[in-house]
């Protein structure tokens, strides 16, 4: 049985960046560690990942069970908790909302049945053919409990498993149905599972620690726990871990080009992991320096923002000759989001999060470097909140290019309305945030920023050009 809870968390709704869906963490263990905790940690280093709900699920002798809430993982878990979750292997989810609202029923990880058991599942992405699956489900009898796309995953696996009792043939078919992007860790009573989407737009990397295994959704999770990387799961793969042996299928029926995310390079992911080979350090000093060439500006200083646009600042200051200085101090005791349902109060909050060292910047030009715009609220704010201190001009670089249309595939940009790239001209915007000058990194130069990953990255919300969107998957025949 799955436990709940429910405890205050943070409103990510207000703050001026793109959210991604979440993160996931698997362990089987074949050296006695306590896998609640290593999942706990594990998900620690996950939890930039989604702050909204989190939750562990285990496997032992009594069958599969879990505990789940509201909240971060330091609210959600306590040692009494974890000292409940005794077993052999464990998954674990942290979640932000990109289908489904927030509520404790849409905490993951899910629960699905099969032939020979139960299975728990945790999902990071988003299914463009989600409501299509979903009604054809109910209208074979399914009855979901939860608004998300997971449980559409859920509820495809126990169809399946009516069917049959291996567990291989059971996933392909659910694979075949999946039009969008995931990243899946699943447990049984004897195995761990993960599944990456065919164009491996989410990332999954494996890891070992000592002879047990772990799946993550980035490489600093295996770092927070000791682990080594082994690999990345493989677009349209499935990998089978139990005992001390990997098995490895092929999952999708055909193989797709590749389409990995390029803003979890840009801002979703830790800059200390690696996915597909690519440093993401690395990818953000890249595109620092070529924002450097293709919008140079006559500066004093190149200022970053905490902390996302960190990275890039000193690639760009690197190329540029400008000098890097820090002039915006962070307060690290403020969330990456809190409540601030009114536009004023969301402006207000960038005094709180951020504050200027008015002796670093005062009467000098300023190039201030962030890794994207949506809204531009909090942009607008710092550019005011600089010049105010006495900043001669403030000169604004994005280390991406314009967010002009929306995400279908677990980035929280469902509509063009709330996208100011989307209703303004490049110098509109410039003269909105009132900022001396303004460049954006092109798409040509941020898909060359990922050095040492594959090639084929999804640039959908800068282009409008997408692998699949709803209409596609809707028109799509499937879920027999």
């Amino acid at each position: 049985m799955m436990e709940n809870r429910i405890s205050f968390f943070e409103c990510p709704e207000c703050e001026d960046k793109p959210r991604e869906a979440c993160g996931v963490f698997g362990v089987f263990n074949n050296n006695g560690f306590d896998v609640a905790r290593l999942v706990y940690f594990g998900l620690y280093a996950l939890q930039h990942r989604g702050q909204e709900s989190c939750g562990i699920a285990v496997t032992n002798q009594n069958g599969i069970t879990g505990y789940k809430g509201l909240g971060l993982i330091s609210e959600v878990f306590n040692d009494k908790i974890l000292d409940r979750l005794d077993g052999t292997i464990a998954i674990g989810h942290c979640r932000y909302s990109t289908t489904g609202g927030t509520s404790i029923e849409n905490s993951q990880p899910l629960m699905a049945n099969y032939k020979d058991g139960r299975m728990a599942i945790a999902h990071n992405g988003n299914l463009v053919n989600a409501e299509k699956i979903r009604r054809k489900l109910e209208e074979s009898g399914a009855i979901f409990q939860t608004s998300t796309d997971s449980e559409v995953i859920a509820n495809l696996i126990s169809r399946y498993g009516i069917q049959t009792g291996d567990l291989e043939e059971i996933l392909v078919k659910t694979m075949q149905q999946l039009e969008g992007s995931y990243a899946v860790v699943l447990m049984t009573q004897k195995r761990l599972i993960g599944m990456r989407d065919p164009w491996g737009m989410r990332p999954l990397c494996i890891g070992k620690l000592d002879d047990s295994f772990i799946l993550a959704s980035e490489t600093c999770a295996l770092d927070a726990v000791g682990a080594e990387f082994v690999r990345d799961v493989e677009p349209g793969e499935i990998v089978f871990i139990q005992g001390r042996e990997i098995r490895s299928i092929r999952g999708a029926a055909a193989e797709k080009p590749r389409h990995f995310c390029i803003f979890e390079h840009i801002y979703f992911a830790r800059p200390d992991s690696f996915i597909d080979g690519a440093s993401v350090y690395k990818a953000r000093l890249e595109a620092g320096r070529r924002l450097a060439i293709e919008h140079p500006a006559e500066a004093d200083l190149v200022v970053g923002v905490p902390d996302s646009g960190l990275t890039a600042a000193i690639g760009f200051s690197r190329q540029s000759g400008i000098p890097y200085g820090e002039a915006l101090i962070k307060n690290r005791y403020v969330g990456r989001t809190f409540i601030q349902p009114q536009q004023k109060m969301r402006e207000q909050s960038v005094d709180i999060k951020l504050n200027v060292l008015k002796e670093e910047i005062a009467g000098k030009r300023i190039v201030l470097i962030d890794d994207s715009i949506v809204r531009g609220t909090t942009t607008r704010k710092l550019v005011q909140m600089l010049k105010k201190a006495g900043a001669k001009e403030v000169h604004m670089r994005i280390s991406s290019p314009p967010v002009k249309f929306p995400c279908y595939f677990g980035i929280d940009i469902s509509s063009t309305k709330q996208l100011i790239a989307a209703r303004m001209s490049i110098d509109e915007i410039r003269e909105s945030l009132g900022a001396d000058s303004l460049g954006f990194l092109s798409v040509e130069g941020l898909i060359k920023t990922p050095v040492g990953a594959p090639n084929g990255f999804c640039t959908g919300c800068f282009t409008g050009e997408y692998p699949i969107t709803p209409d596609m998957a809707e028109s799509a025949t499937g879920c027999d």
